[in-house]
């Protein structure tokens, strides 16, 4: 009877041409396994970095698709057709203080405005461009701001001062952009319950304080489920000359 090991045995039949038979075909074997094995990694690394890429994308095209919200004219209680609502602190109550290094240069404090109105606008920062087309839009309609009876705006992001400063110049921007890095004027104001991030920043926010230092008028924008980025500035005071105290 052969012996049928086939590691030692000489009369085992020799294989087809160009395959290697015992102990060389079971070292290819092994050989082609650990190759697979080799390539498998590099493939998941591979499709798990382009699932990261793909995920990141997605993200970004569902925040400019949300930018190019349109106004709902069902819109409860919404002079402009874009849905928002008054979070706190609310109109009537004090507005809280503030001390932030600004885009202009050296620090801004809200108390600098004590007898004018200002408008604050809280946003997502540098990675949201629909935010700095709003600052962008609501510079264009300079005027139609005066005729509100508004003094200032500040817009106030979490973004780095440096950042804050080099982005600001690169986009032509005049209004003062505060750098609030540490997110304690946002939290102050809780307008990090308004945006796309779910609280890791602010989301697209008004309020405006009145000469006397208390808020006269509140619209959160960014909110679930439509997380708006951009409000033309002709709709925003629409809403603030309707719903102003």
């Amino acid at each position: 009877m052969s012996n049928i090991s086939g590691e030692t045995s000489t009369s085992r039949p020799a294989g087809k041409a160009g395959r290697p038979t015992g102990p060389n075909r079971r070292r290819a074997e092994r050989a082609v396994a650990a190759a697979g094995q080799t390539g498998g990694i590099g493939r998941g690394t591979i499709i798990g970095g382009t699932l990261i890429a793909v995920f990141a994308v997605v993200v970004l095209f569902f925040v400019y698709q949300s930018s190019q919200s349109q106004p709902d004219p069902a819109a409860s209680g919404s002079a402009s057709g874009y849905k928002h609502v008054a979070g706190e602190p609310g109109i009537g109550e004090k507005a809280p203080g503030f001390t932030l290094p600004s885009s202009t240069g050296g620090e801004i404090s809200l108390a600098d405005f004590r007898g004018e109105s200002v408008l604050l606008y809280f946003q997502e920062g540098l990675m949201c461009q629909p935010c700095i087309d709003q600052i962008t839009d609501l510079e264009a309609n300079q005027a139609d701001l005066d005729k509100a009876g508004i003094d200032r705006v500040l817009s106030i992001s979490h973004d780095p001062i440096d950042q804050v400063t080099q982005k600001a110049s690169d986009e032509n921007l005049s209004t003062p952009w505060l750098s609030d890095p540490q997110q304690q004027v946002i939290h102050a104001y809780d307008a990090h319950k308004y945006g796309m991030m779910q609280g890791q920043t602010a989301g697209h926010s008004f309020i405006l304080v009145s000469p006397d230092g208390t808020i006269q008028w509140r619209a959160d924008y960014g909110g679930a489920p439509d997380y708006t980025m951009f409000v033309p500035t002709g709709k925003m005071l629409a809403d603030l000359a309707k719903e102003r105290a």
